[in-house]
């Protein structure tokens, strides 16, 4: 039986970086995966999705080649290959997870393969193999969530799992779900050419959006022919039919497939975690601010302790509680994670929206600048979205920055950088961006919030 200072069950997003900097701080350490390191983000969540989303972007590109004066292509009939697309994404998918296998190894992390199952807090029994850790980090992520619909007939009901390797595209399918998943799939399948129709329980899409750039998305998708409904239960599905309920008035929408797309919950199946007397809060394994659960010895980061369901959440989770195992006392902090959701236009947001900061500090300021103010923008075609940040009226401490544009979700890291500095709004504003760049609005935003922006009324 083979002892281990730091045992890690689960290689994705939390698992693998948990492994790598507990090798790289000298301790012997063992990760335990029961598929491919990497995850649901790497294999079935993240990375997929958005090699999707980069096909039906270039696929939406060459429509306009003409506007860029680009001849030649007049007449031509532009289709997608969908073997060919679903090439591409397995070819990107295994470079990263072929690559995250070298960082463990080479970084002296052990790999087994198989399904972890405790026998006691300290003992983890793998296939026939047991093994003992002194510490123990549980990233066993997150399952799709299949809400309790009833389903007849002969209807094709698939997750995100199955959407990710369709070879041909449905004529028809119906969303349930109108979060980040949702939305992005609902989006994908749009551009692939399929009838789309979204179905969101609550009262509007992308829930922890702020409000704006939810009217915004909601207005831009429906042009590009989605079908949002909103406020309205599904209450069955039997064969091609979807029933569900919208202000207490029965209705149905006729669909060739059904994609559930509602969430997901912490995945802890298998684990036996019963025999470590580990606390749990319903699903989810119960964490301190140190991700440290009931046991000492044991912690719980990603999404099987539900707190923030998201591949960098669980990456940050990780550096944390290895900090802590070597000794240190460091706390996670929630409060500066950015969400990002890969549509056409981009959308991103970190820190409070304009509604969660008027309600926790009262009157706030708030700067915007459109995108169809930027040189860049223009040049690029992509003048659709804003920017809009929400500033505190006294010491102009960044509360939230929120964008809807191109390029959004690699610029919101300036902001989430800005805030984790604590840097004012003047400070940003008086960082000299470069030109042209669409980075250019995010000083823009935050003189608006002060004063008044500079390229725009």
């Amino acid at each position: 039986m083979e002892n281990f200072e730091v045992a890690v069950i689960g290689g994705g997003p939390g698992g693998y970086v948990a492994a790598i900097k507990a090798a790289q701080a000298g301790k012997k350490t063992v990760i335990i995966e029961k598929d491919t390191v990497g995850g649901v983000c790497l294999n079935r969540g993240c990375i997929p999705t958005k090699a999707l989303v980069k096909s039906v972007s270039v696929f939406d590109e060459l429509k306009k080649a003409k506007d860029f004066g680009i001849t030649g292509l007049e007449g031509v009939s532009l289709g997608m290959n969908m073997e060919k697309v679903q090439a591409r994404k397995k070819m990107v998918v295994r470079r990263l997870t072929e690559g995250v296998k070298f960082l463990l190894t080479k970084n002296g992390a052990k790999i087994i393969n198989g399904t972890a199952s405790f026998v006691d807090a300290k003992t983890i029994k793998v296939n026939d193999e047991t093994i003992t850790a002194d510490k123990i980090i549980i990233a066993s992520g997150s399952v799709v969530f299949i809400p309790p619909i009833p389903v007849k007939g002969d209807a094709k009901v698939i997750t995100s799992d199955e959407a990710l390797n369709l070879t041909s595209v449905p004529e028809s399918i119906v969303v349930i779900g109108g979060g980040a998943i949702g939305i992005e799939f609902a989006y994908i399948l749009n551009r692939l050419g399929s009838n789309v129709t979204v179905i969101e329980m609550l009262e509007t899409i992308l829930p922890r959006v702020d409000e704006e750039i939810i009217k915004e998305t909601a207005k831009i998708l429906r042009g590009k022919g989605i079908d949002i409904i909103t406020s309205a239960k599904v209450t069955g599905i039997d064969g091609k039919t979807v029933s569900y309920e919208l202000g207490g008035v029965a209705k149905t929408v006729e669909t060739e497939m059904v994609l559930m797309a509602v969430g997901r919950a912490p995945s802890t199946e298998g684990l036996n975690i019963e025999a470590t007397g580990v606390k749990m809060d319903r699903r989810a394994i119960a964490v301190d601010e140190h991700l440290r659960t009931s046991n000492p010895d044991i912690y719980a980061i990603g999404d099987c302790n539900g707190k923030v369901m998201l591949a960098h959440t669980a990456s940050a989770e990780a550096i944390v509680a290895v900090d802590n195992i070597c000794g240190k006392d460091v706390a996670m902090d929630y409060s500066h994670i950015p969400q990002c959701i890969y549509i056409t236009p981009e959308i991103a947001s970190i820190g409070l929206t304009e509604k969660e900061a008027k309600e926790k500090y009262g009157q706030v300021r708030v700067g915007k600048f459109p995108l169809s103010a930027n040189g860049k923008a223009l040049i690029e075609d992509a003048t659709g979205g804003f920017i809009k940040v929400i500033v505190s009226p006294d010491i102009y401490e960044i509360l939230g920055v929120h964008i809807m544009g191109i390029h959004a979700t690699d610029m919101i890291a300036e902001a989430g950088l800005a805030m984790n500095m604590e840097a004012t709004a003047e400070i940003v504003g008086n960082t000299i961006h470069p030109h042209p760049s669409v980075a250019e609005i995010i000083p823009e935003a935050f003189h608006a919030s002060i004063h008044k922006a500079i390229h725009s009324l």
